[in-house]
């Protein structure tokens, strides 16, 4: 059956695209050869004679609703919109696979957007791979708020290049090194093995602010942000309390 949307009305359109669920697309061929660099050289080489009035069929691996997407951006029509990176997956798949630089725009568009956006782990996966810097240095940012080292986000991560996951890695090692660096200095601490309390002079425990400062740095491990620690930590833990 054909797609309500590519239906053949026009007798121009002269390909049939079917996809593995077996809907077919109606689509002109010129519109192919000018958005994909695939097509573009398929319909370059040499063609049996086609019947006159007979459109050329090609069979594709992708199922309808990835191929509906993909050809309505070809041809400007009003888009599906990218509700989970399943499609997107798909999408970019398709895209890369036929040389499609304009749905892979627009998609990198889309995955700025709700909810897509809100999804950061599967965005800096598509942004890495597709090597889009602003939106993968924007998924990060992102990311500080997530613990990436629980059993939950192994799945993405074990998917991206060794390259993503290792500056992903970096930045959270590289703040948490930076606050236990900086919790090591002044006015923290002091060279002296012993200090006292500047108002009453009682002499102050380091094993408490040892306490404390390692719950902190692990709690950099968790949440990167570092907003637990103030609006939680410094107020709630047996450590700061003590």
């Amino acid at each position: 059956t054909f797609h309500r949307s590519f239906s053949g009305s026009s007798l121009d359109a002269n390909v049939v695209l079917g996809a593995k669920d077996h809907t077919l697309f109606h689509i002109h061929s010129w519109t192919l050869k000018m958005t994909s660099g695939w097509f573009r050289s398929l319909f370059s080489m040499p063609q049996q004679n086609p019947l006159p009035n007979h459109p050329e069929f090609i069979n594709l691996d992708e199922d309808s609703h990835t191929l509906e997407s993909l050809l309505l951006m070809l041809c400007g029509l009003p888009v599906n919109p990218l509700t989970s990176y399943d499609e997107v997956d798909a999408l970019l798949f398709a895209a890369e696979k036929y040389e499609m630089p304009g749905p892979i725009s627009l998609i990198r568009v889309l995955i700025m957007t709700p909810p897509l956006l809100d999804q950061p782990l599967h965005l800096y996966a598509a942004a890495t791979r597709c090597g889009w810097k602003e939106e993968a240095r924007h998924a990060s940012v992102q990311l500080l708020a997530l613990n990436i080292y629980t059993q939950e986000h192994q799945p993405i991560l074990r998917k991206l290049h060794m390259g993503a996951v290792l500056d992903l890695m970096n930045l959270h090692h590289n703040r948490r090194e930076g606050i236990r660096q900086r919790l090591n200095e002044r006015p923290f601490v002091t060279r002296s093995t012993t200090a006292s309390c500047p108002r009453c002079r009682w002499k102050v425990d380091h094993r408490t602010w040892r306490e404390l400062k390692y719950r902190v740095v692990m709690e950099m491990d968790v949440r990167q942000l570092g907003d637990m620690v103030v609006d939680v930590g410094l107020t709630g833990w047996p450590e700061a309390i003590a």
